[in-house]
């Protein structure tokens, strides 16, 4: 006798066949599989699309800023003591002969003990907790502070350790201070300084809106220079790209004679971080994916078993035609994996939409990678495939005469 055959054509037809006789179930079916699938390229996709955008807008104010600290207190208590402040006088003007450097300044919070602010010289009046910064000119510029109104200390106010101060308009409000024509001043213990300047705004260091800002020499004259619990630090601002070169030219270029003293903080480097990012998506939401992957599974396997009850007596009259064990397994095999199939290029079609959706609402430019479209629909076949083992080896050991009799 010839031996029955189940050619390609015939299982696909028969496979399709299954899918289309309940066609809601087999779509409620295919939903897991969809979302997982889906999830997986939109996550892959929309990773790719972010991690693009952070060399083009990376954050610029993040990319020009160089911190240098003072390190003179770690580790040897008799040399802080002896070096309270590691920044020279002429440090604005040092850090702005370097190539590369648009603005400088030091700063530092000046110790106030339990010295208030307050703006009245009432005496037992209460004051307002508020800090206190220390700052060259140059902080005032490298800060990008903006005035709402009255003017920033220069080198004049600085060199003569003039009293006066810029006061963030939060803090302002606090002490009651709305407008500057009356030259109205706030005391800091009981020294008054005359406030010239309100700011609205900080490119850099917004906590500096928050603080009452005085003159460098003003505040080592009447409290001294930085205690060792806070030293000063200087904030550099640089063209975009030199940031990380004028960092290593700092040092030297601030203490020739003791550049160890002084301790660079250059910016992240931008691939670094979108690594970082990368993998922190892709570890939380692969992870999602694969969840959905699994739940589709489920479903495929437990209809793909229903339908192999329900057609107990269909399996027994093809066994009893000729149809052999094995072409049993592979017709419902062929029909998980259909349905596998069709639900990985919904899913990726899904995905491939989501990712352009949200780049579009984000004027992004999408960016997907060829192999991930290209893998999507296959991870939904053989996650059809796996799921179908079981019914159809259950499905391939059902006796002919058995099934008949049901």
């Amino acid at each position: 006798m010839t031996p029955s055959r189940l050619s390609p054509r015939d299982l696909l037809a028969e496979a399709l066949a299954g899918m289309l006789q309940r066609p809601a179930r087999s779509a409620l079916t295919g939903l897991g599989t969809v979302l997982g699938v889906g999830t997986f390229v939109a996550i892959l996709g929309l990773t790719a699309t972010a991690s693009s955008q952070i060399d083009s807008r990376f954050n610029a104010m993040t990319a020009t800023e160089v911190g240098v600290e003072d390190t003179t207190g770690r580790g040897d208590p008799q040399l802080a003591q002896q070096v309270p402040n590691a920044f020279p006088a002429d440090a604005d003007a040092r850090a702005g002969a370097l190539n590369g450097v648009t603005a400088a300044g030091v700063f530092w919070p000046v110790p106030l003990g339990r010295s208030t602010v307050r703006s009245a010289p009432v005496a037992g009046a209460t004051g307002e907790r508020i800090p206190v910064v220390a700052a060259s000119p140059g902080m005032l510029r490298a800060a990008g502070l903006t005035l709402g109104s009255g003017r920033g200390f220069d080198d004049f106010h600085d060199g003569r350790a003039e009293q006066v101060a810029v006061v963030g308009s939060a803090m302002a409000a606090r002490l009651g201070i709305t407008t500057l024509e009356s030259r109205p001043a706030v005391f800091i213990g009981d020294h008054p300084f005359t406030v010239i300047g309100i700011a609205t705004a900080a490119d850099r260091k917004a906590d500096l809106l928050l603080s009452v800002v005085v003159p460098r020499r003003t505040a080592e004259k009447l409290w001294g220079p930085p205690d060792n619990a806070q030293r000063a630090r200087m904030l550099v601002v640089t063209e975009l790209g030199a940031a990380r070169q004028v960092a290593g030219e700092l040092p030297p270029a601030l203490r020739p004679d003791h550049p160890d003293w002084l301790g660079p903080v250059p910016p992240p480097d931008p691939r670094s971080l979108r690594s970082g990012v990368t993998t922190d998506l892709d570890q939380l939401f692969l992870l999602l994916a694969a969840i959905c992957l699994v739940i589709g599974a489920v479903g495929i396997a437990n209809t793909t078993l229903v339908a192999v009850l329900e057609r107990t007596g269909e399996i027994g009259l093809r066994r009893a035609l000729g149809a052999r064990g094995r072409h049993i397994m592979v017709q419902f095999l062929a029909e998980s994996a259909a349905q596998g199939a069709v639900g990985g290029l919904v899913g990726t079609s899904l995905g491939t939409l989501t990712v352009v959706a949200v780049s579009a609402l984000r004027d992004w430019t999408p960016v997907m990678s060829p192999a991930t479209v290209a893998v999507a629909p296959l991870i939904g076949l053989v996650t059809g495939v796996l799921a179908g083992l079981y019914p159809a080896w259950r499905a391939s050991r059902t006796e002919p005469a058995e099934a008949l009799r049901r």
